[in-house]
Formats: C-alpha cells, structure tokens, sequence
C-alpha cells in the first residue's frame, strides 16, 4: 500500500534475515537454559514471529521475513522473549532501529546489542499541542501572565493488551513549581481527539505574598510545559507510561504562540541502569527499501526502451541487457526486470530471446545453463512468481507431513543414533523420495502456462544448437525446474511460503536428503552412483537405477516444454492461497442475536473463503468466491479496534480483525485478488459498519443503502502476480542511476571497440558487447533517459525540503 503525497506513491517494504542471537543472560533456576523466540516490530505492534529454539542461550533463527509496509512508523524493533514452563513470555530484550538509520545497515550482517525492555523506554505516536501566552489584568490593576496550554490530539499511541485508554497530564515545571493537570480518558482509541485547554500563572505580581511566585519576567525562559500520555488502567498496578513530551517555554518567542506537532519520547532517566553487555546481542541483515513512485508519463521513455528489449537486435545491445551487465548482483537487475516484463506481457519473448543468445555463445552441451546468468537469473525469478501456486499444490502436502511425522531418515552410518536402524530409516527416506516424485512427475498439467512457454523456447534453442546430443533438449529444461525450482523448495520450504518456519535439525536433514536424490534423478546425467561422493548416497541412489524413473522424467519434461496446449483456469483442484487465526463479528443471522467477536480459523482457496471454530475441523460458515463482491478497510472508529477489514457479499458484510497491520494489507490483497473477475463486484462501500440502525458513515439509515465511497482501484485478476509497472521502472532507475559510471564506461568500451580491433583491453572485457554500434546507440537513450528522470527525483528532494518546516504534521 502506497502512502500518498503530492503527485507522488511512496512504498516502503522491509526484507529482514534474523540470524541468531548470542550471550543470552541464564535463567537464574538451576537448568540455565532458556526457550527463546523473536519478533519483528513497527514501533510496538508485532508483524512477525519466530519459531521459540528451546533449551538455549544462543539460539539460531535463520529465519527470513520480507512485507510491504502499510503504514508510517519510527521503529523497526526486534524484541526477544523467553517462555517459562508455565507458558507465560517475559522479555529479555529488544533492539530498536530508527527508520532513519536503516540505510546503515542496509544488506549488511550486522550485530547490535540486545538493550533492556522497560515500559518508560516504550513509547511510540504524536502530539499536537498549542501554547499562548497571554498579560491578564488583576482586579488590583497589575498585569500578570497566564499561559493558555491547548492539548489537541495524538496520533499512533501504542495499544496495550489489545486496547488504548489514553488520557494527558499537563504541568508547568520550574526552579520551584510543578503544577499537574489532566484531561478526561478517552476510550478505545490510540487517535484520541482531546481538545482541551488548561491555564497555568506563569508571573505574578511581587508584592504577592507568597514567596514562590517572585518569577521576574525573563525568568519565563527557565520555564517548561510537561505533557505526559498515560493509559488508564483498570489494573491494580497502576496507569501506563505511553510517553512524553517537554517544550521549553522560550519557543514562545516575540509573538507568544507556539502550535507544533510532537514525537511522544521515554521518560528521563526511566528505568534502571542496566549493564548493555548483560544482555546478549542479536545478528540481523535488514534491507529497507523505500521507493518514490511518480506518475505514470515520467516513466515512459524509459520504460518503452526496456519493452522494446526482446526486439533489438543483437539482444545484447537491448536496455534489459545492458542493465544485467552494469549491475553488480544479476539478481538485482532480474528481479524488476521479470516482474516489469510480466506485468505487460512480454516475459516469454525477452527471456528467450536471451536465452537463445545465450546457448549460442556456449560450447560444452554439458555447461548449458548452469552460470549465474541473467538469463537463469531471470527464469528463476519467473518461476518463482508464476510457479508459486504450482509448488503449494504440489509439495506442501507432503512436505507437512514430513515436518509433522518426523520420521528417522539419516542413512550416513556416521551420523546414525544408537537407537536408530539403518534399515528402516532407509526404507523411510525410499518412501519419500518415492511419493515426491511421484507429485512432481505427474504434475505436468498444472505447471503455469508461463513457465511451459519458456521451457519449450529453452528446449528448442538447445536443440537446433547441440544437434548431436539427443539429451539436450532435455537437460536444457531439467536444469530449470529440477535443480532451482523443486529441488530448493524442498531443501529450504520455508523460503518458498510452504511452511512458516525454518525447519528443525533432524527434519532439516531429511529434506536434504531427499532434495539430493530429487536433484539427481531430475538431471538424467548418464551414470547416476557415480554422481555422489558420499558412498551412501550412491548405494541409496542403486534403488532409482530403473528405466522406468528416467522414463517419468522425460515424460515430464515432454509435457512441460510444450508450447500452449491448456489453460490453467481448467484446473479444478482448489488451490490453499491462506489460512491463520482472525477474529470476526458475529453475523447476527437472528433478528435478535448477540453480535459479539469471536476468534475463528480462516480459510482462503481458489474456490471459497471458509472459517472454522479450530484448523482442522469443518467449515462454520463458506462463502464462494463469486459472492465476494469488494474488499475494503472497515474505519478504526466503527468498533474501537483497528485491522478491522470487510468482505462484502449481496446480503452482508462479514467483519474481520487481522493480528496486525501487515497481516490484514495481506488479507486484503489476496481477497481482491480472487475476487477481481467477479461479474457483481461493487463499486461503492461504506468505509464505517452499519450500527444502530444506520451507517456510521453516510448516516443511511437502510441497511440496503448504496455505498458513499468509491471502491479501491481493481488488481490484476491473476492471483499469481501484483505487480506496479511504475515502480518496477522507477526500481530499475535507481538502478541504472547506482551504476552510471559503469554506464559512461561501457559507451567508452564500445567507442574503442568499433574503432580498435585488436586485444580487447583489459578495463573493458568484462562487458558482453556484440555490436558495438548499436549498444553505443541503446546506452545514449538509456543515460538520457536517467538524466531526466533525475532531475524530477532533484526538484521533488528541494520543494519538499522548503515545505517541511519543525514541528509540522
């Protein structure tokens, strides 16, 4: 989700690996050892949670977690808990990263120290305060000042135990006073609405006859106003801390109004002194992307040499090569590039057109693809949006069970157990194997269209090129779906959304294993044993030296490498898209039922959008996809609980509470996505719930009233993929702009190649240059293009840096 500013989208999304922590303080029983989980923050409210690594005090994670981010915020922050025998989560620490700093650490492993969790240090939201200060007269004629303190409202204060009851106090600090006021508890709301004004004397008269209020006027600048943010507790320990703020009375200036917004801070000195290095530390890799979308037309220019790349001809001299050579990862240039391409269509046409460069420039059969291309870069990446679904339907079944079953598989006699058999685990791991290619082999007809038409390109360019190898149009293919598609998906499931965690040691291991043996069998190399350099690999590997497995593979990849002979909507089988834990409203069916929030599992295929009492058990209530007619936000304000969104259907809306707000952008996009083709959908909707007998909203009293706001813009109907062409460009401008000397380097490069032909010079024979001519010409459009962009992204930095003025909104 995009936070709007003028003309401009501005997307923040966050990929964060925790690694491991370190020096975990014991646990003062007598067993040390502590059960240790992370979690993943914006400001306080969690995104992201961990697997708990039990009986450790320097757990590894080794979990990665990436999302858009909906919303503003401060802090990035990773707290670590711990779980006693009573199932009760204490913290041990957290690491807090201003938003920032996080260009710092930017893809880097980093180490930060774990620093203490004390409820004074916890603090998040804003305030809007306005201050006067004005002379009163007294009755006896002598002037004094009073100050006029106006406490507006706050913004994103944290909620505490599922709810925020904030109130404000207000005091007036000096050398010798602290008056405190307060305003009233505003229920349910971490966005209370105070406006509130208190008066506080700031000189009095010397001839009053207490002796405290002898302040001389100037004396006003050693004045402060202190306000502090608490949450009405009901709770026997007391209210809570939410944060402060202290604004010196001297930005009262020569005018004597002062009208600014606060970031809420700890309190001073709050908490005890604790030792940083008591705590252990934490290693993260955080990469933080924010990217400034501006509208559609600036992007053309360059956007259309990129669509034009599979035309050019050599495809070397194309804008989409030419970015794969300039930059330092090809990963970095794939990515956008694939996801550019798909969005308009074009992936099938640039991919094999550099593949097809590609095998031409290859002299060994034997080496076909197995580089880190742009080419195998970018198929990778193709498969990994288009073939995600494909992998859900084939491999998370079994690979469940085998997380859940934890069957013994270790066949190295080295590392068997003393209770274990080498026999039965070996029997265990045949079975495996087995099933999974079984799944894979006969899975041909769901393999994403896509993907087919890549493979069958693949398979004819490897053909036509190595005519004497009959295997190639197969090890061609091969490469691609065995080795980087099922076989790492196997290896590492939790990194291709089959499972949520990382898997453990022992299960870990068995999907090694198998991903081995998958990998070999999918290769068809000509003697399989020989293959390994465990021995007990290539005994193991005896039992798949039949015709009939290499049969299954060809026959596969037959199927898989022809060109366009079904269409995926014919595939009946619902496919799971998401399930979790969200709260819902009760329906009310009866007139007079209670409409009270209940937890509920959630359910979400192609097919129906389902919840059930626990996972596992039957449906309470299924609502076809084609009855979901709009996915919207539901207002905070509706019911006092935020995350809250509304599936809309002809005779109701079901409202849902997600656990936090990257959860429900999720929930939503997914939604609209599988609802996108629906004949009926809306094109209105009541943002607030219909309550009391009206819409809270538009105040419509018929609960059949049209809707008062337009409806959210439309997703591709494609679940696979949402994709925005603008920010892919606007991604591989920044791109081109990282990487422009070796833009200006490769003109040189060119220049001296179709003037010079000799030895190719050293500084410039890492450049894959054909045609030197015509890459010349495609790498003048490119940098003028840059240019241009350039000096929008320059103007829009100055405009808003005259416009952001301290303490604005």
């Amino acid at each position: 989700m995009a936070v709007e500013e003028e003309g401009l989208r501005v997307f923040q999304s966050v990929k964060i690996k925790i690694g491991e922590a370190k020096n975990i303080p014991p646990y003062p029983g007598p067993n040390k050892m502590r059960d240790c989980y992370c979690t993943v923050n914006l400001d306080r409210e969690e995104v992201f949670r961990t697997k708990i690594v039990e009986k450790s005090l320097c757990p590894f994670y080794g979990e990665d977690f990436y999302c858009e981010i909906p919303r503003t915020f401060r802090h990035l922050s990773f707290y670590i808990f711990d779980r006693d025998v009573f199932r009760r989560d204490s913290s041990i620490g957290k690491v807090a990263v201003k938003k920032e700093d996080l260009q710092k650490y930017h893809g880097k492993d980093t180490w930060f120290q774990l620093q203490p969790v004390s409820a004074d240090s916890e603090v998040q939201g804003k305030v809007h305060l306005e201050l006067r200060l004005s002379e009163v007269i007294t009755d006896s004629g002598v002037i004094s000042h009073k100050l006029a303190t106006r406490v507006l409202e706050c913004q994103g204060l944290p909620i505490i135990n599922g709810q925020c009851d904030p109130y404000a106090a207000v005091s007036l600090l000096g050398p010798s006073r602290s008056e405190a006021k307060k305003t009233k508890v505003k229920r349910k709301t971490n966005n209370p609405q105070f406006d509130e004004v208190f008066y506080f004397e700031v000189t009095r008269p010397l001839s009053y006859t207490k002796r405290q209020f002898d302040v001389e006027e100037e004396d006003v600048d050693k004045l402060a106003l202190r306000v502090d943010l608490w949450n009405a507790s009901n709770l026997k320990f007391g209210d809570e801390f939410l944060g402060g703020v202290r604004v010196p009375l001297r930005v009262l200036g020569q005018a004597g109004v002062h009208d600014a917004w606060y970031f809420l801070q700890p309190r001073e000195n709050g908490g005890k002194s604790v030792k940083v290095e008591d705590l252990g530390s934490l290693r993260l890799n955080i990469v933080y992307t924010e990217d400034h979308v501006f509208p559609s037309e600036h992007y053309n220019p360059l956007r259309d040499l990129l669509l034009d790349s599979a035309n050019v001809e050599p495809v070397s001299a194309s804008t989409a090569h030419i970015l794969g050579e300039v930059c330092r990862e090809k990963q970095e240039a794939a990515i956008p590039l694939v996801r550019l391409f798909l969005h308009y269509g074009k992936v099938v046409p640039f991919i094999s057109a550099i593949a097809h460069a590609e095998v031409n420039r290859t002299q060994d059969p034997n080496t076909i693809f197995r580089g880190n291309s742009l080419t195998s870069k970018c198929i990778d990446e193709t498969m990994k949006l288009a073939g995600m679904h494909y992998l859900q339907v084939t491999l998370k079944p079994i690979i469940d069970e085998i997380c859940t079953e934890h069957k013994p598989c270790e066949i190295d006699p080295v590392k068997l157990k003393e209770s274990e058999n080498l026999e039965t685990n070996r029997e265990n791991l045949l079975q495996y194997v087995d099933r999974i290619f079984n799944v894979i082999t006969t899975s041909g007809v769901r393999c994403p269209t896509v993907m087919c038409d890549i493979f069958f390109s693949l398979r004819e360019s490897a053909a036509t090129r190595f005519q004497v190898d009959q295997d190639v149009r197969y090890t061609a293919v091969s490469s691609f779906i065995f080795l980087r598609f099922f076989a790492p998906a196997i290896l590492s499931p939790n990194l291709f959304h089959l499972r949520p965690h990382h898997p453990d040691p022992a299960t870990s291991r068995t999907l090694t294993l198998i991903s081995k043996t998958i990998q070999t069998l999918g290769s068809l190399a000509k003697s399989k044993s020989a293959n390994f350099k465990e021995s007990y690999m290539a005994s193991f590997y005896d039992y798949f030296n039949e015709q009939k497995y290499a049969d299954a593979v060809k026959n596969f990849l037959d199927l898989i490498s022809t060109s366009g002979k079904w269409d995926q909507k014919s595939i009946e089988t619902p496919i799971m898209l998401k399930e979790g834990f969200m709260i819902k409203r009760a329906q009310g069916r009866k007139r007079f039922g209670m409409k009270n929030f209940k937890k509920r599992w959630f359910r979400l295929t192609n097919h129906e959008f389902t919840y059930h009492k626990t996972k596992g058990e039957g449906a309470l209530c299924s609502i076809p996809i084609e009855n979901i007619l709009a996915v919207e936000r539901l207002e905070e304000e509706s019911f006092k609980m935020k995350n809250m969104f509304q599936v809309i259907q002809p005779e109701r809306a079901l409202y849902i509470q997600a656990n936090n707000c990257v959860e429900a952008r999720d929930w939503i996009d997914i939604l609209t996505k599988v609802s996108q083709c629906n004949r009926k959908r809306l094109s209105t909707y009541h943002p607030s719930a219909y309550l009391n007998g009206h819409w809270l909203c538009c105040k419509h009293s018929a609960d059949t009233a049209p809707g008062c706001t337009p409806c959210t813009g439309g997703l591709p109907a494609n679940i696979q993929l949402d994709v925005d062409g603008d920010r892919e460009t606007e991604r591989i401008y920044s791109l081109f702009s990282t990487y422009m000397t070796k833009l200006i380097k490769m003109q040189e490069a060119c220049g001296s190649k179709s003037v010079y032909d000799g030895p190719e010079q050293e500084e410039y024979s890492s450049f894959v240059i054909d045609d030197p001519q015509e890459t010349y010409k495609t790498l003048k459009q490119i940098i003028s293009a840059v240019q241009t962009l350039e000096q929008q992204h320059t103007k829009y930095k100055r405009d808003k840096f005259k416009k952001t003025k301290i303490g604005s909104q």
